[in-house]
């Protein structure tokens, strides 16, 4: 399947969005990624893709949306077939946590069945979503409460939860 892609400017720098058309998804494009500047393992626009902004016009309204405030969730269809099953249910969980929460990695395993040992495995999942922003990995904190480990950056995190309690507080 050809890859479109785009970039849309944003608080945190330009998002680089990849994906594939789709006839069911809402301006007719599956996102498979969105990744942030220096991102830990973010996509990089690769020969065979092609740019195309308007396949993308859907998407980047929800994200601005998103960064003004006056949207707490996305509409977005995500491309199929993308990660392990362990990887997918990690990622099914982080869709749940509701806008302006936090959970922690050992409450992310227990809502998908694992062990506490299992703790550094949905870490490792959480740090390969290939969807930052739409699938809220940012709301996942230490047990401590202390923001630990994000692929966009710490700051990046610190600033999608401040504008998300902002938002709460409203």
């Amino acid at each position: 399947m050809k890859t479109l892609y785009t970039t849309v400017d944003s608080p945190l720098g330009e998002l680089l969005l990849a994906g594939e058309k789709s006839a069911t998804a809402p301006g007719g494009t599956a996102l498979a990624s969105l990744s942030v500047p220096g991102q830990k393992g973010g996509a990089t626009v690769q020969d065979d893709w092609t740019e195309s902004a308007e396949s993308f016009t859907a998407i980047a309204a929800e994200l601005r949306a998103y960064f003004d405030g006056s949207r707490t969730g996305f509409g977005i269809e995500y491309a199929a077939g993308r990660g392990t099953d362990f990887q997918r249910r990690v990622w099914t969980a982080l869709e749940a946590i509701p806008y302006g929460t936090t959970l922690s990695y050992g409450e992310i395993a227990a809502r998908i069945g694992a062990p506490r040992a299992a703790v550094r495995s949905v870490g490792t999942a959480i740090g390969a979503n290939p969807l930052l922003v739409v699938r809220p990995c940012h709301r996942v904190i230490g047990a401590s409460g202390a923001l630990t480990g994000y692929s966009g950056g710490l700051d990046r995190k610190r600033q999608l939860l401040d504008l998300e309690n902002r938002r709460q507080e409203a």
